[in-house]
């Protein structure tokens, strides 16, 4: 039966919804992005998004939560890999692609998945906020 025929599926809309929210963050979609390539643990990924491990873990959390990771103990460290999301991240890449047709960096094959996340997606640098303490307004 074609698309047209079918009948409305409220439960895989919301399972469609969920997954697209996952991913909708972009540090989700570099995680996933890295994850589709290769097995990582916690603390790589947590130095490739330039993040802190919590905030790092509390993603994958989201990722996992929507079956677009799995996770294994191997001692005290947890490795994750991606489940089957090329079409779903090939897809994407497809879409953001610009109207003139050209070919993203996103969309590129990399020999070295996590050199490439870095190059492609370099996280920008915050600097952390400190409680209290605040600049005089200066007057132009």
């Amino acid at each position: 039966m074609d698309a047209q025929g079918q009948s409305w599926d409220a439960e895989a809309a919301d399972r469609a919804v969920a997954v697209l929210k996952a991913v909708a963050d972009p540090s989700r979609y570099r995680l996933l992005w890295a994850l589709s390539r290769q097995e990582l643990p916690v603390s790589a990924l947590a130095e490739l998004l330039g993040a802190h491990v919590a905030a790092t873990s509390q993603h994958l959390a989201k990722l996992r939560a929507a079956g677009l990771v799995v996770s294994r103990r191997e001692g005290t460290r947890i490795y994750y890999r991606a489940a089957d999301v090329r079409g779903l991240l090939d897809e994407a890449a497809l879409v953001a692609r610009p109207a003139d047709g050209a070919v993203t960096a996103v969309a590129d094959a990399s020999p070295d998945p996590t050199t490439a996340a870095q190059e492609q997606t370099a996280p920008a640098r915050r600097r952390p906020v400190r409680a209290g303490r605040r600049r005089p307004a200066t007057e132009h």
